[in-house]
């Protein structure tokens, strides 16, 4: 039975570059999208540039243009990069549109008939240079719980305290670099507390993996507060209805985006608007995201649809963080990699798409691009595994045959058990589970050499009296091949189409996988796929290295629409000199991390046991979680403070600190000795 699926991606934020991080969700996006098509429902893929916000307004003052005009640019960027990677949206737009400006409006309107909207007055930091109304991330200062200096007006990246922005201490604008000052401010908010008992029944409702369902019964724990949705001018935005000067958030007006872009799409192509987003649509609502913005989703999203009369989605699906090398990517270390700058290496896409669903398995994990099991896997799979079949068995089908199959072939159990796996595959595809489907894929892969390897074709064509038999077994070969093309397609479409050239076979669709392959002329084989040569690799890396003058906007966040807010931040002033009196009384050790994990409610800690040779071991809260996958610091040397007061925190008992490094560029390194250094020595 045919489904009608419309699914969307995260929104790009425009204020910065396409990068290896945010390719994880669409190249995941893609691939499910083309696995659905394939197997022939009607599906389309929306998705749009998120271009409302201070950032974009600073960033378009800065380098002297319109905001229009930045985001223009941006628009064209962002599309040729998704292009060079096959991502193949039904219809990409931008939320600096007339339908999102009306559609948004709508919704506002029908969230305050239905008394979901309310309007108090808030003190908020005002920078009296730029004449605008700070958000959090743009203001820096101590933290007024543990004193850390430079962070961030809304939590501590050091203890993992939440707090208003008017309570850090000594603020400094990351504007201007003024002091600024407390102003009151009239704000709009959305009554999501009034939403609760909604929302604990729709994210229970199977919309939501397990693991995102189990975060929201902790944020209902902690209470649902309602959300701030307007902001002052000046400000690149839409205008609230009937509230001069206030703009919608950037945040109320990014996934009414996934609608604008429908809309315009609807238009465009005669399809009924409210079919797909009406309250009693039968149509299935996808949307994938990163796990960094579940809250958007999960909650504000589906009260928003639900109180404006509109449909709610089917499922969110989040993914997880990428890591390259085991390390959040570095510029330093030359792995925070363009989308551009890997295409500039001339570094095919497809291996890219390939190696992320080789480890795509449906839940929330990070993944981690190893560039050395990158060059592996990639050389090992697809040209040591696939493409060998075609090569090693192609021509002799047009030297010996005149490049015409045999009329059977002649092993029925080998072809039914690749036929037989279109139901498992198309299981793990729909599932997500992409890293299932493809082992499923390469150990038929794996049966088909050996069966070529055993069967020794070449020996064949040099025995006339075995000619029949060679034909026979270079159609079964080509009969494997074409199938392991039709269960690759979603992942490597480019690829694909070039097999069905080959070929001479319309494209292949999933009902393919069921009929033979034989009576067919096919055409001369040429080449598909090179190997990766690892100084391509390292070539890409070497150039990502060299580029690192400041960029006017801070780096693209894993999706770089939760970073709207985000600035990038004044340098940090040098702190008031010590006597050498003071820096001896702090115990600076060598420490081995014998353990870290994720802390359970803690979005930016990590608990680490620090190991101290013969002064035995600590227990010590890092506001790390941001840089580091844990697993990727468990064995790793590192300096702490070790005569710091142990501090009792929501948590546990933190009984030290570790030392990092950060500063305007982005990036959060922990410090690290040379090798030789032992657990517990002193640092002097």
């Amino acid at each position: 039975m045919s489904r009608q699926i419309l699914v969307t991606s995260a929104l790009p934020y425009a204020n910065g570059s396409i990068h290896l991080g945010h390719l994880v969700e669409y190249i995941q996006t893609d691939i499910w999208v083309r696995f659905q098509k394939i197997r022939g429902h009607d599906c389309r893929y929306m998705c749009a540039d998120d271009t409302h916000g201070t950032a974009i307004m600073l960033r378009a003052e800065k380098e002297g243009i319109t905001p229009e005009a930045l985001i223009g640019r941006v628009w064209d960027e962002h599309t040729r990069d998704f292009a060079g990677f096959h991502i193949g949206f039904d219809h990409y737009y931008s939320t600096h549109s007339d339908e999102n400006r009306e559609l948004a409006s709508k919704i506002y309107l029908r969230l305050k008939d239905a008394g979901l909207i309310e309007v108090k007055t808030i003190a908020q930091l005002y920078d009296p240079v730029k004449n605008l109304f700070l958000p959090d991330r743009f203001i820096k200062g101590e933290c007024p719980k543990c004193g850390a200096a430079d962070q961030y007006g809304d939590n501590c990246e050091v203890c993992g305290a939440t707090y208003s922005p008017t309570e850090l201490k000594n603020p400094v604008s990351a504007v201007s670099g003024a002091t600024p000052v407390h102003k009151d401010s009239e704000h709009y908010f959305f009554k999501l507390g009034a939403c609760e008992a909604f929302l604990r029944e729709w994210t229970k409702s199977g919309a939501l993996q397990d693991e995102a369902a189990n975060k929201m019964q902790e944020w209902f724990a902690s209470g649902l507060n309602n959300w701030d949705i307007s902001r002052d001018a000046p400000y690149f935005g839409f205008e609230i209805p009937d509230a001069p000067g206030k703009y919608f958030y950037v945040w109320l007006d990014a996934p009414v985006g996934y609608m604008a872009s429908f809309a315009k799409y609807a238009k465009d192509n005669g399809l009924d608007f409210d079919a797909w987003w009406g309250a009693e649509s039968k149509t299935e609502l996808v949307h994938f995201i990163g796990k960094d913005i579940l809250y958007f989703h999960a909650l504000f999203w589906p009260a928003m649809l639900k109180f404006s009369g509109h449909r709610l989605p089917t499922a969110v699906y989040a993914h997880g963080f990428l890591t390259v090398n085991g390390q959040k990517m570095s510029k330093s270390r030359g792995t925070f990699i363009t989308a551009e700058s890997y295409l500039a290496q001339k570094l095919n896409p497809e291996w890219l798409r390939y190696y992320y669903a080789a480890k795509l398995n449906g839940s929330m994990e990070d993944i981690d691009l190893n560039l050395d099991d990158f060059v592996a896997r990639v050389n090992s799979d697809l040209v040591g595994k696939f493409i060998n079949i075609a090569s090693r068995t192609a021509g002799f089908i047009h030297k010996n045959f005149e490049g015409k199959l045999a009329d059977g072939v002649a092993n029925l159990e080998l072809i039914g058990d690749f036929q037989a796996a279109a139901g498992t595959i198309a299981a793990h595809y729909e599932a997500r589970d992409y890293a299932k489907a493809l082992r499923e894929i390469m150990a038929l892969a794996d049966r088909a050499n050996q069966y070529v390897a055993d069967e020794k074709p070449w020996e064949l064509a040099k025995k006339p009296e075995a000619v029949y038999r060679l034909h026979e077994v270079c159609t079964v070969a080509l009969n494997c091949f074409r199938l392991l093309t039709l269960y690759l397609k979603p992942v490597l479409p480019k690829l694909a189409g070039e097999v069905e050239a080959f070929l001479n076979i319309d494209p292949l669709a999933w009902d393919d996988s069921q009929s033979l392959f034989i009576r067919h002329r096919i055409n001369a084989y040429n080449h598909l796929m090179t190997r990766i040569d690892p100084k391509a690799i390292e070539a890409m890396v070497e150039a990502n290295k060299q580029n690192l003058e400041p960029t006017p906007a801070p780096a693209p966040a894993r999706h770089a629409e939760a970073q709207a807010h985000a600035a990038q931040p004044a340098a940090a002033p040098v702190a008031d000199t010590i006597s050498i009196d003071d820096f001896a009384k702090i115990d600076l050790r060598i420490a081995r991390i014998a353990n870290a994990e994720h802390v359970e409610g803690a979005d930016k800690l990590l608990r680490l046991t620090l190991d101290l040779g013969e002064l035995g071991t600590r227990q010590v809260f890092a506001g790390i979680k941001s840089a580091y996958a844990p697993e990727a610091l468990v064995g790793r040397m590192t300096v702490m403070v070790a005569n710091l007061a142990p501090r009792k925190m929501k948590f546990g008992m933190s009984e030290g600190m570790v030392l990092a490094a950060s500063g305007d560029a982005p990036g959060l390194f922990i410090l690290s000795p040379d090798s030789g250094a032992q657990p517990g020595m002193k640092v002097k």
